[in-house]
């Protein structure tokens, strides 16, 4: 099993930053990829980042040059950089983990709010 806690998530104005960090703990494979997904009101959770474990980003077109992901393998964590932010960025972000092995299973945190106010 693998658990994940994510923390900073608020509200801010337009323009504004904040730091999205998530720890993940329990039995996590080398291989894992750990990323950041969204979910607005009445909508599917979206991808917005993630990393693999050897560096290697992806980010979604929306928050392109806006976010930025990383981890840290050696204390488990992931963070969100988000920069510029906008009244549409609002959402609850989820940390996933993405276990690859010979049955890749995803985990999510529990969300945290982020709103952005105009």
């Amino acid at each position: 099993q693998v658990q994940l806690v994510e923390s900073g998530g608020g509200a801010v104005l337009a323009g504004e930053s904040l730091r999205l960090s998530c720890v993940v703990s329990g039995n996590i494979l080398k291989s894992t990829v750990l990323g950041w997904f969204r979910q607005f009101p009445g909508k599917q959770r979206e991808f917005v980042a993630r990393q693999d474990s050897g560096g290697g980003t992806m980010t979604a077109d929306p928050v392109k040059g806006r976010f930025t992901i990383s981890r840290d393998n050696a204390r488990n964590t992931v963070h969100l950089q988000m920069n510029g932010l906008k009244p549409e960025d609002s959402a609850v972000y989820y940390c996933n983990a993405l276990q690859l092995d010979s049955d890749p299973t995803n985990y999510w945190g529990q969300g945290t709010q982020v709103t952005v106010s105009s």
